[in-house]
């Protein structure tokens, strides 16, 4: 434990020089991918999100892409195309950028519905079927989409069943004062991450996935857990509650979180911790924000 934290902060911290200002959304993001877990975030541009998903990949030392949706983008742009090879007589298959380790599907909500739904195989399965064939994808295996506000223009809303791939929706904001000052006084991002080193392997995270699974969740946890489920579904501020799904999510995340604090065992602060998270994209409401309405969830669902 004492081990995984120390590599894990590690990891944060190198983060953190480049993404000024935000521990707490670099810390959810990493708990994803920890919980084997995609991330979407969601936010205005300019504010870094796709600057967090370079140096992600290049601390955490993945195979990386970058995918620019794009109205008139297509699924054979994103899973690969068989192209007929003259000298052998057949057709041969040319991988697309969705087989690599981390895949940033960048401004995912400018594609069409057709193209979005180009990743729901990848995502949930790890593996991709083109002309009949399953091909597996790299291990580890992490989506990081970003996502313009619906009001701005060239947007096309994400499914239900496409936001629910996403284990998580985190948003970074505008930074505060001081760290804007920071940020403007300080040297460019991107030349920035060019100097930052690896600091732990694929095979390293693969171990710690495998770990997050150890991570004890009482009998208490889990009568809490689904008690924040059933309150969703039985609570008049909302029209549709949380799946079992959704479940996983969090018990998967709060044990991952858990093993970032480094603890062998889950705490109900840990639940509080991912729920926003997870829950904020999938509670669907007349009116409210989802802000108030995970308040509301927290705040309605007492500790065992």
């Amino acid at each position: 434990m004492a081990l995984t934290k120390e590599l894990l902060d590690n990891v944060i911290g190198q983060i953190s020089q480049i993404i000024l200002g935000k521990e707490l959304q670099i810390r959810l993001a990493i708990t994803c991918l920890m919980a084997r877990g995609h991330v979407l975030i969601e936010d205005v541009p300019g504010v870094g999100k796709t600057t967090l998903a370079h140096v992600l990949a290049r601390v955490l030392g993945l195979s990386f892409q970058r995918i620019q949706f794009t109205s008139d983008l297509l699924p054979a742009d994103i899973i690969g195309v068989s192209i007929y090879d003259k000298e052998d007589g057949q057709f041969k298959f040319h991988a697309g950028p969705i087989f690599a380790q981390m895949v940033l599907a960048d401004e995912i909500n400018r594609a069409t519905p057709k193209t979005q739904s180009a990743l729901l195989e990848a995502m949930e399965e790890h593996q991709i079927t083109v002309e009949g064939e399953t091909r597996p994808l790299p291990l580890p295996f992490f989506v990081v989409a970003t996502q313009n506000p619906l009001h701005q223009i060239g947007t096309f809303p994400l499914p239900e069943s496409q936001l629910d791939r996403f284990m998580m929706r985190i948003a970074l904001g505008y930074p505060e004062h001081n760290t804007e000052r920071a940020l403007l006084k300080g040297k460019d991002r991107r030349e920035m991450i060019k100097e930052i080193n690896q600091s732990i392997t694929p095979q390293q995270l693969l171990e710690i996935q495998q770990a997050v699974s150890k991570v004890h969740v009482a009998d208490p946890l889990i009568d809490y857990l689904q008690a924040i489920l059933e309150h969703s579904r039985q609570s008049p501020h909302y029209r549709v509650g949380l799946s079992p799904r959704a479940g996983l999510a969090i018990r998967n995340c709060a044990q991952a979180y858990a093993l970032m604090q480094g603890r062998d065992h889950v705490i109900p602060e840990d639940v509080q911790i991912v729920l926003p998270g997870i829950v904020g994209h999938r509670l669907v409401a007349e009116q409210q924000n989802t802000d108030v309405l995970v308040n509301q969830l927290i705040e309605a669902v007492p500790i065992p």
